[in-house]
């Protein structure tokens, strides 16, 4: 009998006892818009891994992909609100910081190394510095994003063959205005809508990165993978700058050390991502066109740098002329 109540006792007291042996000191709650396999959701499930073991479980990384906790812009008003903590954001952040616009301007970058070098240096500085003055939300690490490249029935190499072209464009200005200026007749259109629309012909072509031609099946309705490279840009993950500095020193270096390992490990499969991407439309039977990039660059300048403000415009030279 006495062992009976011995044996309750314990066993009552490690269920009372076990909400509070792994009751962390903070959350962090981090919603972002990538599906589980996308190699977002890969680094932000490492950085939850790293988290957890380096504060021993003081820290406990809740991630929510997929906008289970709603959309971008959704995500960072409840950071703002103190709802949530943490998301991957990048040109809408232009919403609050104006500088941000730079993170998405056609033709800024002449290459992956010349974006580094901006986001990197006082470039990046002067942008993120704006970030977290003006949103509240605290940059800890950034991803390049694959660079959007045109999808067509014909090849395009230079901005004369874009003559005539109907493009499917997001509903972004900059974006009209610089396939305007290049030649070709943009029509702005949700992206839901862009397979049936080539489809049927009512477009001749769209833009995206080659992540995004692979998963909307683009291949079943082009031909060609024109590489313009016209969009190089970067992602931010951030975090509440409330949040962040309602943390202890210790913890504070915990997230920011983790943000770097993060930052490096999705560095990697981005890289491993953009060979597989190529090689998979490939074997579907999409042809890979080399572009004069120059020329393009050269035609969409006026278009572009009329389309930005003189905070912005600082920044485009500043960018240039690195």
């Amino acid at each position: 009998m006495f062992k009976r109540l011995l044996a309750s006792a314990i066993l009552g007291s490690t269920v009372i006892a076990a909400p509070f042996a792994s009751a962390a000191d903070y959350t962090l709650k981090f919603g972002h818009l990538a599906n589980e396999d996308h190699i977002w959701n890969k680094a932000a499930e490492r950085f939850q891994q790293i988290v957890e073991k380096k504060s021993d479980g003081r820290i406990d990384v809740q991630i929510f992909p997929n906008e289970q906790l709603g959309s971008e812009m959704n995500v960072i008003n409840s950071i703002q609100l103190g709802t949530a903590d943490m998301t991957i954001t990048g040109e809408s952040l232009q919403n609050w910081a104006p500088k941000a616009a730079m993170m998405a301007v056609p033709y800024a970058f002449r290459d992956s190394e010349h974006m580094r070098k901006a986001v990197e240096g006082e470039i990046g500085d002067e942008i993120e510095a704006q970030i977290k003055a003006q949103t509240g939300l605290v940059p800890i690490a950034w991803f390049e994003r694959g660079p959007r490249e045109l999808t067509s029935n014909r090849p395009i190499k230079e901005p004369s063959d874009l003559n005539g072209l109907r493009l499917r464009v997001p509903n972004v200005p900059l974006f009209v205005d610089t396939w305007q200026a290049l030649g070709a007749k943009p029509t702005p259109m949700a992206f839901s809508e862009v397979f049936t629309a080539l489809q049927q012909g009512t477009i001749d072509a769209q833009e995206n990165p080659l992540s995004l031609i692979e998963s909307a099946s683009f291949d079943e309705v082009q031909d060609y993978v024109n590489m313009t490279d016209h969009v190089r840009s970067w992602i931010y993950v951030v975090i509440g700058k409330n949040k962040l500095e309602s943390m202890p020193e210790d913890l504070q270096k915990i997230v920011l050390d983790a943000a770097d390992k993060m930052q490096a490990y999705e560095e990697k499969l981005f890289a491993e991502d953009q060979k597989r991407l190529r090689e998979a439309l490939e074997e579907a039977g999409m042809e890979f066109v080399e572009v004069d990039q120059e020329a393009f660059a050269k035609q969409a300048k006026p278009a572009i740098e009329a389309s930005l403000n003189e905070e912005q415009q600082k920044l485009y030279e500043a960018i240039q002329n690195l």
